[in-house]
C-alpha cells in the first residue's frame, strides 16, 4: 500500500537504474511513421492535419524569421501531449510532473529566444525593459521589475506545467481512493463518486493537451518579442 499520495511522482527505477529515460523515449516509438505510398491511412492523415493546423495557428503572428522554429515547436507540442496523456494510464509515470524536466525544457528554449533578440535587434530587446513614456523617477524601479519578470518567465513555464499535472493526478487519486473506501459502506455514493471520477479523468485529458499547447504558445510569444 502506498505510504503517501506523492509516491506516484517518484521517478521509478529497476535494479537501481532510473527508468525516466525510457518514459521519455517511449512516446516517440508510438508515433506512426509516414509511408511512401500516395494514400496514407487515417491515423497518419489525422496526425498530419493536426500538426499542420497547430503549426499554422502558432506561427501566424510571427514573421518569416520565426518560422524556422516550426519543426521544434511542433515536435515539442506532440511530445508533451503524448507524455501527458500516457501519464494518465494506470501504472504509468508522467515525466512532466518533475520540475527538473520541465525546467530543462523551458530554460534553454527561453534563453535561445533572448539570445536571438539580443543578437538580431538589441535595441528593441532592451527596449522591452522600459515602457515608452515612463516618468524619469520610475525608470530605475521599472527596469528592475521588468528584468525580474524576464528571468521569471522560464520558472513560470516549468512550474505551471508541473503544478497543473501534479494537481490533476493528486485529485484523481484522492477521488479514486474515496470510491474504494465508500463502496462497501455506501454503494450509491460510491457510484456517484465514480461518475465524478470519470468526468474528472476526461477533464484531465483536456488539461494535459491544453497545458502542452500553453507551454509551446508562451514560447512562441517570447520568440515573437525577439524576432
Amino acid at each position: 500500500m502506498m505510504t503517501s499520495f506523492f509516491d506516484q511522482f517518484a521517478s521509478p527505477s529497476f535494479l537501481g537504474v532510473p527508468l525516466i529515460a525510457i518514459a521519455i523515449a517511449l512516446p516517440w516509438v508510438l508515433f506512426p511513421t509516414p509511408s511512401s505510398r500516395w494514400l496514407n491511412n487515417r491515423l497518419i492523415t489525422l496526425q498530419t492535419w493536426f500538426i499542420n493546423r497547430f503549426t499554422n495557428q502558432l506561427l501566424l503572428p510571427l514573421n518569416m524569421g520565426g518560422h524556422k522554429w516550426a519543426l521544434l515547436f511542433a515536435s515539442l507540442m506532440v511530445f508533451l501531449i503524448t507524455i501527458n496523456i500516457l501519464g494518465l494510464l494506470p501504472y504509468t509515470f508522467t515525466p512532466t510532473t518533475q520540475l527538473s524536466l520541465n525546467m530543462g525544457l523551458a530554460v534553454p528554449l527561453w534563453l535561445a529566444t533572448v539570445i536571438i533578440g539580443m543578437r538580431n535587434q538589441p535595441t528593441v530587446a532592451l527596449g522591452h525593459l522600459l515602457p515608452e513614456g515612463t516618468p524619469v523617477p520610475l525608470i530605475p524601479v521599472l527596469i528592475i521589475i521588468e528584468t525580474i519578470s524576464l528571468f521569471i518567465r522560464p520558472l513560470a513555464l516549468g512550474v505551471r506545467l508541473t503544478a497543473n499535472l501534479t494537481a490533476g493526478h493528486l485529485l484523481i487519486q484522492l477521488i479514486a481512493t474515496a470510491v474504494f473506501v465508500l463502496l462497501p459502506m455506501m454503494p450509491t455514493v460510491a457510484i456517484l463518486t465514480a461518475a465524478v471520477l470519470f468526468l474528472l479523468t476526461l477533464l484531465e485529458v483536456a488539461v494535459a493537451m491544453i497545458q502542452a499547447y500553453v507551454f509551446v504558445l508562451l514560447l512562441s510569444l517570447y520568440l515573437q518579442e525577439n524576432v
